[in-house]
């Protein structure tokens, strides 16, 4: 088998099928601070960065994690990761770990010119969590946590924060703004452990697939894409434009989707259905983005 090149297996680690988590919180935040007059593409360029930087870290302290925790096994069934498959050693991908979480604190330091030192609070939250996603003496992702973490942070604290460091403020609409995406983020999640939730199991990693079944994930697919169709119709009631009804396009992407998770069958659909999940993220933000500035 021909070895992959290093940079080749790095970015691999990054997995840039999850990105788009990170993404689209800043997009809408920012695109809600224009709605107000109130942009600052600098910091929103910062905000950028830092959720970037979160969620490549989380990602390699998950590579991690799950591989000291046994979860990432040879009876594993999704995408291969750098330390299981033996690409990354173990020590290499948790110093990666700490350097990416270290640069994403410096970067957070930088918003601080436009938030104030409170955000620091939320610079160092976001990166323990980002840990204890799989570490520590209470892994969330192993006790059912990890969808309200990856709703919170990557929806509520990402939009808000987003939004706060560009007018100063947290308004209801900036938190209307961020359930959807958290939603549509945690759906990402949702079809990783419902493609995982054999092998989780065996690994005892309690994820909300694990304990309550492939009936309920698929429930909480569905309904998070019911409320994330429905925000829009939320905000045009409030007195936006009707631009920002353009989400509602996406209707048909999201039925499918919920179709798909309900027959597939191998983790190869499972596997590009994740992908897509993170696509239909990334083109809501796109344009819910576009309608909320109008």
């Amino acid at each position: 088998m021909k070895k992959s090149p290093v940079w080749s297996v790095w970015i691999e680690a990054t997995r840039p099928k999850t990105l788009p988590a990170a993404v689209a919180p800043v997009l809408v935040g920012t695109a809600l601070a224009a709605h107000g007059g109130s942009a600052d593409y600098a910091a929103a360029g910062l905000c950028l960065l830092f959720a970037l930087l979160i969620q490549i870290g989380t990602n390699f302290a998950n590579d991690y994690y799950d591989f000291i925790q046994g979860a990432d096994s040879a009876s594993r069934v999704g995408p291969r990761r750098a330390v299981a498959a033996g690409l990354v050693r173990p020590e290499v991908m948790k110093r990666a770990m700490v350097a990416v979480f270290a640069l994403a604190f410096a970067v957070g330091l930088g918003l601080i010119a436009w938030g104030g030192p409170g955000l620091i609070v939320i610079g160092v939250a976001s990166i323990a969590c980002g840990v204890a996603y799989t570490g520590g003496p209470f892994p969330l992702g192993y006790n059912g946590l990890g969808d309200l973490f990856v709703f919170v942070f990557f929806g509520l604290v990402a939009v808000g924060a987003t939004f706060f460091v560009q007018t100063g403020e947290v308004t209801v609409d900036a938190i209307l703004a961020a359930i959807p995406i958290g939603l549509l983020a945690a759906n990402i999640l949702v079809v990783n452990n419902y493609r995982d939730v054999d092998t989780d199991r065996a690994a005892g990693k309690r994820t909300l697939v694990v304990r309550f079944g492939r009936g309920a994930a698929r429930a909480q697919f569905d309904a998070s894409l019911v409320v994330a169709l429905a925000m829009p119709l939320v905000f045009w009631a409030r007195g936006f434009s009707p631009w920002v009804l353009a989400p509602l396009l996406l209707a048909p992407v999201a039925w499918r989707q919920a179709r798909r998770l309900r027959v597939s069958e191998t983790p190869a659909e499972l596997i590009a259905l994740l992908g897509d999940t993170g696509k239909l993220l990334a083109g809501y933000a796109v344009l819910l983005s576009g309608g909320l500035r109008f």
